[in-house]
């Protein structure tokens, strides 16, 4: 019978604020970066990444950070039925830091926290058997309450044919043998705890550990006899973890050297960063468990996944996509730190995107000098008239998948905060009006350091008037903005869209716009996204996206400007753009809010006409292009 989940995680669950310094003490960190975390949490996220069905089993905050690590689960694509919100206890915190390749001080915040208020009534037996495995972590075996939880999920497990799976985990702060000021620390001998896992082994067919880890399970830190007086309590495989060495897996009699298990290749990489090596090693081996893989090529993927991690900063952003991981077996190591790996990195940022925008229906609203020309028009005025774009937009949306909005912050600033959370596409222009060569708006910064301050959902756009005949100095300037402004975007996690319009700098035909995209690849730029102008001919269509497949397989797809056409002549050329599966919609503005703005500055037109002769617009025009990308598909 085929289930619904393939694996469920049972245990902690925290927001990780990684410092965003390397190298420095974690008293000195100045920023942090804010990422899921927690054991189970974080193996449920890579596994999805590797195309399993996964699920969670814990407890977040009626809060904010609650509400992050379920909407981040969600988009990794990881099921959250089982994620219960306490009314009473806050979401955990852990602060880390990267000292060294050696040190990465941790400081957990669990102080009746939500996760550890985990009890039996939080664990479904309908949800239970509907997956094919169930993932538990030693953290969970630590409180009466949590204990008796996890092994309430784990008999139901046995009752319904479940395989069962243990993360020893062992974190001496969390089961209270080390202080608050030793979240670093990860073995103190402690025969309290040695006996509580000893008297659940039994549980498990995967036993998945560090040598330190099998120290605590097993009672000794001769690592051979450890993995013995595990065995003497389960039968279950026993994976142990050696670092740098790789892996072992040991599915019968312990032998006297852990150079006789069978093992699978490592990677020879630089260590950067381990917290979290080991979630995202668990990951890949459930990949290779769960898919039937033997365990040299289980304890590969592994493998990989842990080099992944220990080679990046956080711990669930580093974990590989699946696609990501056949790429990097099939290629190898060519960098050894792999963060430092730009055809790697590419293939991690491109494949980990969230979000689906397979359609795009994109009211722009972003004009600045075309609002500034309207007479009446004062920055005042056109911030509002923005707001009610953005009414006009919602409207539409009615809060379905597939729209979205281009708007600037220095007039529709208060349209872009008004527009957070409406699960609406955000696009934000950089470039100042009508430059050429060239050069963004002010508030981006000489060093572009602006965009530091954007929500991470924000989309970088930016206008290149670019053409294959301009001079070798345009083009250098251009060229140079556009690479300063694709790498700002990757250092602050922003995806990025590169709009070019050819036409308005000189004659184009059908192979102009192939011929820019294809030259901003050569120079490095891999736009998330492109939005091209109307073209006439399919010979064109099909030469700009050629141009783009055959460079970035894994693009977002492109998206049709209008520049100011009528509706008659963008039904036109959507039937044309429609055609090519790349196409992914339009973004187009002054066709949808022209008529309107010149009215409501004149004040010939309420707020309340002007936001439904705009609604009216924009729906028409979404309806034009789900037309036509119907007929193109028969």
């Amino acid at each position: 019978m085929t289930k619904a989940l393939d694996v469920i995680t049972i245990g902690r669950s925290s927001v990780d604020l990684y410092g965003a310094q390397v190298g420095g003490r974690l008293e000195d960190m100045g920023s942090f970066r804010k990422y899921i975390g927690g054991s189970p949490t974080n193996i449920a996220a890579g596994a999805a990444r590797l195309g399993l069905k996964s699920a969670l089993i814990t407890r977040v905050g009626d809060e904010h950070m609650g509400r992050f690590i379920r909407e981040e689960l969600a988009r990794e694509g990881v099921n959250v039925e089982g994620v219960k919100t306490d009314p009473e206890r806050l979401t955990a915190l852990v602060l880390l830091g990267i000292r060294d390749q050696h040190q990465f001080p941790l400081i957990f915040y669990r102080e009746n926290c939500a996760d550890m208020a985990l009890d039996e009534s939080d664990i479904d037996e309908a949800f239970i058997a509907s997956s094919r495995a169930v993932v538990a972590t030693g953290t969970h075996l630590s409180h009466p309450r949590v204990e008796a939880a996890t092994l309430k999920a784990l008999k139901l497990a046995r009752k319904h044919g479940l395989q069962t799976a243990l993360d020893i985990d062992y974190r001496p702060n969390l089961w209270g043998v080390a202080g608050h000021g030793a979240g670093e620390s990860r073995f103190v001998e402690s025969a309290k705890v040695t006996a509580k896992l000893q008297a659940h082994l039994h549980y498990f067919d995967l036993i998945v550990g560090t040598e330190e880890e099998f120290h605590i399970a097993g009672g000794t830190t001769d690592t051979i006899a450890a993995l013995r007086a595990v065995r003497a309590v389960s039968k279950a495989t026993l994976v142990c973890k050696r670092g740098p060495m790789g892996a072992v897996a040991f599915t019968g009699a312990v032998p006297d050297s852990l150079d006789d298990g069978e093992s699978g290749p490592g990677f020879p990489i630089e260590v950067f960063n381990v917290l979290g090596a080991g979630d995202g090693f668990f990951a890949g081996l459930l990949k290779g468990w769960l898919t039937g893989q033997d365990w040299p090529t289980a304890l590969m993927y592994a493998n990989a996944c842990g080099a992944f991690a220990v080679s990046r900063h956080g711990c669930t952003p580093a974990y590989p996509s699946w696609e990501e991981l056949q790429f990097f077996l099939k290629r190898g190591v060519e960098e050894k730190a792999l963060r430092k790996d730009r055809e790697l990195e590419q293939v991690h940022w491109a494949t980990n995107r969230k979000g689906d925008w397979s359609t795009m229906r994109v009211f722009a609203f972003d004009h600045r000098m075309q609002l500034e020309d309207i007479p009446g028009a004062d920055p005042k005025k056109i911030g509002k008239f923005k707001e009610l774009c953005l009414e006009a937009a919602a409207s539409v949306a009615d809060g379905k998948p597939g729209y979205g909005l281009l708007c600037d912050s220095r007039l529709g600033r208060d349209a872009l905060y008004a527009a957070a959370g409406r699960g609406l596409w955000i696009g934000r222009p950089v470039e100042w009006p009508g430059s050429r060569p060239l050069t963004l708006e002010p508030e981006i910064g000489p060093d572009f350091g602006g965009l530091d301050e954007w929500p991470l959902d924000h989309v970088v756009k930016v206008l290149c008037f670019y053409h294959p005949d301009d001079t070798a100095e345009m083009k250098a300037e251009q060229e140079a903005v556009v690479t300063r402004l694709f790498n700002a975007c990757r250092r602050n996690r922003l995806e990025f869209l590169l709009e070019v319009i050819p036409s308005k700098v000189a004659p184009v035909t059908d192979q102009t716009t192939a011929n820019i995209i294809t030259r901003f690849y050569d120079i490095g730029i891999y736009p998330d996204w492109w939005k091209l102008e109307p073209m006439k001919t399919e010979a064109a269509w099909k030469a700009a996206s050629d141009a783009i497949t055959s460079r970035d397989p894994y693009t977002r797809g492109i998206v049709v400007l209008g520049l100011g056409s009528g509706e008659a002549e963008l039904a036109e050329s959507f039937a044309e753009a429609a055609r090519h599966p790349l196409v992914k919609g339009f973004a187009v503005g002054r066709t949808i809010f022209a008529g309107p703005a010149q009215k409501w500055m004149a004040g010939e037109m309420t707020d309340a006409e002007a936001v439904a002769e705009m609604a009216g617009n924009f729906d028409r025009l979404c309806k034009v292009w789900d037309k036509a990308r119907s007929a193109a598909k028969g």
